[in-house]
C-alpha cells in the first residue's frame, strides 16, 4: 500500500476518522489496529517478524528493568546482550544472508545456494527503533512500558513504519498514548505537509527516475549522459526520502502526534558532517547515541587512545579515537543501507572524508588564518557548499549503480564523456520521447520552487505559516495549484515505490 496511492489515502482518512470517533481513551487501541491492519496488507506472513521484534525486546526490557532494580547489573548486562543478539540477528537472517553466501562463494569458490527471502516491510527502521528502546531502558534514559500492547504501538505506529523516522521511546510513547482532541489546526497542517510532499515525491523524484533508471540501465547507450544521470538520482533520492518524510509527518501530525524531522536541507550543508547532520538525522542521531559514544567510551577504545597519544603525540592521539569511531559508524550505516559492498563503501567514504576532515581541524584553521579568512565572508560559504555537494555527489555513484564495476565505469565515463543532447533520446514514461522536453521542463520548474522554498526555509522564514497570514482566497489558491500540478504532471509519470522502503 503506497504511501501516495488512493487507497493508502482512504486507509489514513478511515483511521482518522475512527480515531477520534472512539473514547479518547480508546484512540491508542485504534491506531495500534490500523497498524496491523496495514503491516498484514504488505504481507500477512511478514507479521510474524515484527511480532518477533517486539515480543523480544519487549520482555526483555522487562526483565533488564528488573535486574536493575536488585542491583544485579551483569544478569541486565546479559539480557541486554541477549536481546540485540535475537533483534539484530533476525534482521541479519533476513537481510544479509545471501549477501555472506555469495562472498563466501565468490571467496572459497563454493557453490552454496542462496535463499528466497523477501525482505519484511520497514524491518530495518523497527529494528533500530525497538534496539534503541531496549538500550534506553539498560541505560535507565526510560522506564520499560508493561503494557504489551502499547509497545508493540511504539514498534509498529504505520504512518513510519515504511521508513522512518525511527522514533525514540522517551519522545513518541508519551503522544501515541495519551488521548488527543480534534483539532482542525492539525488536519489542515498535516494536509499541507502532504501536499508537500506529494509534490516532492509525484513530480520530482518519480519524474527524474524515469531519466536516471534508462542512463543506469545503460550507461554505454547513454555514456555522455553518467554526470547527468548522478545529479538527477542525487535529485531523486532527496525528494522521494524527504518527501515521503512530509507525508509520514504529515500523517502522524493529523492524529495530534509531532514526529522527529528528518531532514533539514541537507544540501545547504557546509561540510559532509553537517551534510549528516541534515540527511537522514533520525538515523544520525541514532548511530551517535548507540554506536558513536559507546564506541568512543568502551575500554578497547582508551587503550587505542593512550597508544595513540604515545606514538602520535597528544594533539592527534585525542583526535584519531574519534576519526576512527566515525569510520566504524558509517561502516554501520553502509551495512545499514543494504546488503552490497556498493553500500559499504559509500558509508565508509563518508567516514574516511570525516575522519580526514577530524585530522586536519587545526591545519585548516591554520591556512584560513593565513590567508585572512574568517569564515563569515559570502564567497566562503558559497564555497563549502559547492565543495560538500560535489563530495556528496561523488558518493552517490557508490549508492545508485548495481555494483562497484558499474559505479566506476560511469565515474570513468563521467569526466571523459559529456552529451547532454542524448537526454532527449529517453522516452518520458508512458508518453515516449516526444514528450521529453516537457518532462525536462516540469523538472526544472518543480527544482526551481523547491531551491526557493529552501532558500527561504534555510533563511528562518516558516513557509506555512507565512502562506496562513495571506488572505484566505490567496491561501487556498496555492494550496489548489499545487494540488492542481500534482494531479496533472504528477499523474504522466510511472508511479513508483519509495526508494527507503527497501532498506
Amino acid at each position: 500500500m503506497s504511501l501516495v496511492s488512493n487507497l493508502f489515502l482512504l486507509f489514513v482518512a478511515a483511521s482518522v476518522l475512527v480515531y477520534y470517533i472512539v473514547p479518547h481513551k480508546w484512540q491508542w487501541l485504534v491506531l495500534l489496529v490500523f497498524s496491523y491492519i496495514y503491516y498484514v496488507a504488505g504481507g500477512p506472513r511478514f507479521v510474524v517478524f515484527i511480532l518477533f521484534s517486539t515480543i523480544v525486546t519487549w520482555l526483555a526490557a522487562l526483565m533488564i528493568e528488573k535486574m536493575k532494580t536488585q542491583e544485579n547489573h551483569k544478569a541486565a548486562r546479559n539480557i541486554l546482550i541477549l536481546g540485540l543478539i535475537l533483534n539484530f540477528g533476525m534482521l541479519g537472517a533476513v537481510k544479509y544472508t545471501n549477501f555472506a553466501i555469495e562472498n563466501l562463494n565468490a571467496l572459497f569458490h563454493m557453490n552454496l545456494r542462496g535463499m528466497a527471502i523477501l525482505l519484511p516491510l520497514g524491518i530495518s527502521f523497527y529494528t533500530f527503533q525497538s534496539s534503541g528502546y531496549l538500550l534506553d531502558v539498560y541505560w535507565k534514559r526510560c522506564e520499560a512500558e508493561k503494557h504489551p500492547l502499547k509497545y508493540a504501538l511504539f514498534v509498529s505506529f504505520f504512518p513510519q513504519i515504511l521508513q522512518g523516522p525511527i522514533g525514540r521511546y522517551s519522545r513518541l510513547a508519551n503522544q501515541l498514548y495519551a488521548p488527543h482532541k480534534f483539532e482542525g489546526k492539525n488536519i489542515a497542517s498535516g494536509f499541507e505537509r502532504i501536499l508537500w510532499g506529494f509534490f516532492k515525491k509525484m513530480i520530482l523524484a518519480d519524474w527524474a527516475a524515469v531519466f536516471v533508471d534508462e542512463i543506469f540501465a545503460n550507461p554505454d547507450q547513454y555514456s555522455g549522459l553518467a554526470l547527468i544521470g548522478i545529479l538527477l538520482y542525487t535529485l531523486q533520492l532527496y525528494a522521494d526520502f524527504s518527501g515521503g518524510m512530509d507525508v509520514v509527518i504529515g500523517i502522524a501530525s493529523m492524529f495530534g502526534i509531532e514526529l522527529d524531522e528528518n531532514f533539514k536541507r541537507p544540501f545547504f550543508a557546509v561540510s559532509v558532517t553537517d551534510f549528516w547532520h541534515r540527511w537522514h538525522i533520525t538515523l544520525g542521531t541514532w548511530m551517535k547515541d548507540y554506536v558513536f559514544y559507546p564506541v568512543t567510551l568502551s575500554r578497547w577504545m582508551g587503550s587505542f587512545s593512550k597508544w595513540a597519544k604515545k606514538v602520535f603525540g597528544r594533539k592527534t592521539g585525542r583526535t584519531l579515537p574519534i576519526c576512527l569511531a566515525n569510520i566504524i559508524v558509517f561502516f554501520v550505516v553502509g551495512v545499514w543501507h543494504g546488503a552490497a559492498w556498493k553500500y559499504i563503501i559509500y558509508g565508509l567514504y563518508n567516514g574516511l572524508i570525516i575522519a580526514f576532515s577530524g585530522l586536519m581541524a587545526g591545519n585548516y584553521r591554520s591556512w584560513k588564518k593565513k590567508l585572512h579568512i574568517s569564515g563569515k565572508e559570502t564567497w566562503y560559504y558559497v564555497f563549502t557548499v559547492i565543495r560538500t555537494f560535489i563530495l556528496t555527489v561523488i558518493s552517490m555513484y557508490f549508492d545508485r549503480p548495481d555494483d562497484m564495476g558499474v559505479a566506476l565505469h560511469m565515474m570513468k565515463l563521467s569526466v571523459t564523456r559529456f552529451n547532454p543532447s542524448q537526454i532527449l533520446q529517453i522516452p518520458a514514461g508512458k508518453q515516449g520521447t516526444a514528450f521529453t522536453p516537457y518532462a525536462l521542463l516540469i523538472l526544472a520548474v518543480g527544482c526551481v520552487i523547491l531551491f526557493v522554498v529552501s532558500v527561504l526555509q534555510e533563511r528562518g522564514m516558516k513557509i506555512r505559516e507565512s502562506l496562513a497570514k495571506l488572505p484566505l482566497p490567496v491561501t487556498v489558491a496555492v494550496y489548489f495549484c499545487l494540488l492542481v500540478s500534482i494531479g496533472f504532471f504528477g499523474s504522466t509519470a510511472v508511479a513508483r515505490g519509495f526508494i527507503y522502503a527497501q532498506f
